[in-house]
């Protein structure tokens, strides 16, 4: 719903993402502040932006699979770590530039995560489920039980300091203009795919594939396709880790982080590209904030001991998810939506 006396004549306009001039001012003095805010925060501050960024990318991949085609997919992670040791070993190993290793990275996952879309041609719901669970056991199946010298073994594989046009990206604030511009680029593609005849044929397979078939679209390309693009997103942002980490390993790309991918999509909403923006912000924050205060909390009550502490917060983060499944199942962004035509309304109530 646009504000009274908002409307167009051609329907490129009408589609067009940014709408109003008002939009569009707010829309780069956001970007403003993303370039210049490293001038003004500390270095911590700096590391959990980039983080953040890394995070969105994946989380934009599984909104894309998950959230636009329906597709369950609880090996995110997973293909997050394909793209990492394609990354490494593209570095490490055959020392390419860092972007065209941070690209074969990307394609590595989508290669990996386009066998899985296969079997979703015959299979959905639970099942699928399952079956997206098997890529994370296999992930780390052939890591572990490859020859090491193919890639590390459990030691996983280490990557010198890397450089892109001459930047050493040990640098906190490199990284984090790396990431960002790298994040710039997956949000214009997401909404590129999304906004699309593959966005539309995604939705339509979502919300009744049969019906779909029918209608021509060819379900089987559709489902491989949203997993391809999913695991892509998720391996982009698994080669931008090691880039950032310079090591990788299996132990860094587990269920549990699957599961807070997902949780990260159902806070902002399911179908929303801008969504999975805001739940990854929301939810790694509070994340930060369980870190911070739980030394804190330690330090007061020393008695309960270290482990509990941690694990309460992890339950109370887990609860807030469940609160949002209970009273918000639509996420932040169906809310936002919701008060947004509110207040476009107002102060008439229809």
């Amino acid at each position: 719903m646009d504000p009274s006396g908002i409307f167009f004549t051609r329907y490129a306009a009408d589609r067009s993402l940014v709408r109003t001039k008002w939009q569009l001012a707010a829309l780069l003095a956001f970007l403003a502040l993303l370039l210049v805010l490293p001038a003004f925060v500390g270095g911590r501050w700096v590391n959990i932006c980039y983080s953040m960024f890394i995070t969105a990318i994946a989380v934009m991949g599984l909104q894309i699979c998950t959230g636009y085609a329906g597709q369950i997919n609880l090996g995110q992670s997973a293909f997050m770590g394909v793209g990492a040791f394609g990354c490494a070993i593209a570095i490490g190993y055959w020392h390419w530039p860092v972007l065209p290793a941070i690209l074969f990275g990307g394609m590595s996952a989508a290669a990996f995560g386009a066998l899985f879309g296969l079997s979703a041609a015959r299979i959905k719901g639970f099942y699928l489920a399952l079956t997206t669970l098997a890529a994370q056991a296999l992930f780390q199946f052939l890591i572990l039980n490859l020859p090491a010298a193919w890639f590390g073994g459990a030691g996983g594989v280490h990557i010198e300091d890397v450089a892109i046009f001459g930047i050493s990206l040990e640098n906190d604030v490199a990284l984090y203009y790396l990431t960002l511009a790298v994040l710039i680029v997956m949000l214009a593609g997401a909404f590129g795919i999304v906004r699309s005849r593959h966005g539309r044929a995604f939705e339509a397979v979502r919300d009744d594939d049969v019906a779909a078939g029918m209608m021509g679209i060819d379900v089987l390309v559709a489902k491989m396709r949203a997993f391809l693009v999913g695991a892509f997103y998720g391996g982009i942002a698994g080669s931008l880790w090691v880039v950032a980490l310079r090591h990788v390993s299996v132990e860094q790309f587990t269920l549990f982080n699957s599961i807070w991918l997902i949780a990260m999509m159902i806070v902002g909403g399911l179908g929303s590209i801008v969504g999975a923006l805001v739940g990854t912000v929301l939810i790694q924050l509070a994340r930060e904030g369980v870190v911070t205060l739980g030394p804190a909390l330690i330090t007061v009550l020393p008695s309960i001991g270290q482990d509990f502490v941690f694990a309460g917060m992890n339950v109370l983060l887990g609860g807030i998810v469940i609160l949002f499944l209970l009273f918000e199942p639509k996420g932040l962004m169906h809310r936002i939506a919701i008060l947004k035509g509110a207040f476009r309304r107002w102060p008439f109530p229809y």
